[in-house]
């Protein structure tokens, strides 16, 4: 070990954990798995660190950790996908709610745990841009090492002779690797949609419509903003719906309970996103229900994913409240 090399503090190792966890979830497509990830990454460093010959600085060092935590976890066979990956869109006659697995989906993300704070807009945005569903969802059909390439030279723009070091390889490799990446992602790039930071005057006011015609369960308010093309999906229900009379056709019959909802802002991959509440009949407030994750397109919704809190996991997550009172705010004792 380098005579220079001291064991680092938690603090050392703690400073790292929000990039790490945007790594790790890019590479894993699950919110919990990538912050297990980080975890068994910091545990094996602190243990390990007498290895660490100082060689190279302690963020790579910890990027390497990861990247074998990460490749071990998809070598496992982890692999997430959206509910169009899997099937084909339904038809609303032919709707039926289908659970699978969760450790089958690609799952929602808090932008505070993958998003560090940035000062180049370009970087801010790239960052942004490479947590969204759709990018993070084509990233999960490229094979482990040219997914973890991808992400280290496009994303984290690491030089190939960095990432060649970080993976045991060669530079020729590496540019190899991300050259068929790029084709892979070529073949069916992830659809572009709005970022959430900033979103500029008009897509504020489409998300504040957006919440009006959905707590008021207003249809046609609601169709107004759709895109022709609009998609929904439910995870944990590999059911998708796309268009808007199919979506809105959905909401007002299999969908019917969540009338009434409320929806507070929440940050999420990026885009802008919602915590939905759906009315508790017993309370007279409300209840959890899923964190909808929308996506932006040419002035309008080009799709909501409703990831349903069905197991409890989501609602902390996001650090929202439990419950909302009769007047859709937080009940006593919450923040």
């Amino acid at each position: 070990m380098s005579d220079t090399a001291t064991r680092p503090g938690l603090d050392d190792l703690e400073k790292y954990r929000v990039e790490l966890t945007g790594y790790c979830y890019r590479m894993l497509g699950s919110a919990f798995e990538a912050e297990d990830a980080v975890q068994d990454t910091m545990v094996r460093a602190w243990r390990s660190f007498d290895k660490f010959e100082g060689r190279s600085s302690l963020r790579s060092w910890l990027y390497r950790i990861a990247t074998n935590v990460c490749l071990d976890s998809l070598n496992a066979g982890n692999k997430r996908a959206r509910p169009m990956d899997l099937t084909a869109a339904a038809p609303l006659a032919q709707a039926a709610l289908t659970p699978r697995p969760d450790n089958v989906w690609l799952e929602p993300m808090p932008d505070a745990r993958v998003l560090p704070t940035v000062h180049d807009p370009a970087e801010a945005a790239v960052a942004r841009e490479s947590v969204r569903l759709a990018f993070v969802a084509a990233l999960q059909q490229l094979p482990s090492k040219q997914r973890a390439v991808l992400i280290l030279r496009e994303v984290l723009a690491w030089r190939a002779s960095e990432v060649a070091e970080l993976l045991d390889t060669t530079v020729a490799s590496v540019n190899s690797a991300l050259q068929r990446a790029r084709a892979t992602l070529a073949e069916a790039p992830p659809a572009d949609s709005a970022t959430a930071n900033p979103l500029d005057d008009e897509q504020q006011k489409l998300l504040e419509r957006y919440v009006s015609a959905f707590e008021g369960y207003d249809m046609k308010a609601l169709t107004e903003l759709l895109a022709e093309d609009a998609v929904m999906t439910m995870p944990p229900f590999d059911l998708w719906l796309r268009g808007t009379d199919d979506i809105t056709g959905f909401m007002v019959t299999l969908g019917h309970e969540c009338a009434g909802s409320r929806l507070l802002p929440v940050s999420a991959n990026g885009t802008p996103a919602f915590a939905h509440y759906k009315p508790d009949p017993d309370s007279g407030g409300f209840v959890p229900w899923a964190i909808q994750v929308l996506e932006i397109s040419e002035g309008r919704i080009a799709g909501f994913h409703c990831f349903l809190d069905l197991s409890k996991r989501w609602f902390p997550l996001f650090g929202v409240p439990e419950r909302l009172d009769a007047q859709g705010l937080p009940e006593a004792g919450q923040a």
